[in-house]
């Protein structure tokens, strides 16, 4: 199993960026696909991006235009580029590949707050 942990978050005023990242501890050349998530309190995990093998993308609809979902094999890390954010962008993000969804196996995450 591949062991995933997010970084990169933090406080940022309302349009501004942030670039999260998720390291793997090995190889995910050949994880199918990787996803971030994100849950804000007292609301539901959401899928809000995620990336296949083949470099293919799907987003949230909330986010679209907005986030970048990306992949460095060569540095087993998968970086989520946000830019634009909003208030309600607010939470703690999360990626996870299947295995990490199937088994609830979830990571600590890396809170994002965007606050004026």
């Amino acid at each position: 199993q591949v062991q995933l942990v997010e970084s990169g978050g933090g406080l940022v005023q309302p349009g501004g960026s942030l670039r999260l990242s998720c390291a793997a501890s090995r190889s995910i050349f050949n994880v199918n696909v990787v996803s971030w998530y994100r849950q804000a309190p007292g609301k539901q995990r959401e899928v809000v991006a995620r990336i296949s093998s083949d470099g293919d993308t799907v987003y949230a609809d909330s986010v679209k235009g907005r986030f970048t979902i990306s992949r460095d094999n060569t540095k087993n890390t998968v970086y989520l580029q946000m830019n634009s954010l909003r208030p309600e962008d607010t939470a703690v993000y999360y990626c996870a590949d299947p295995t990490v969804v199937l088994t609830n196996s979830w990571g600590q995450g890396t809170q994002v707050t965007v606050s004026s």
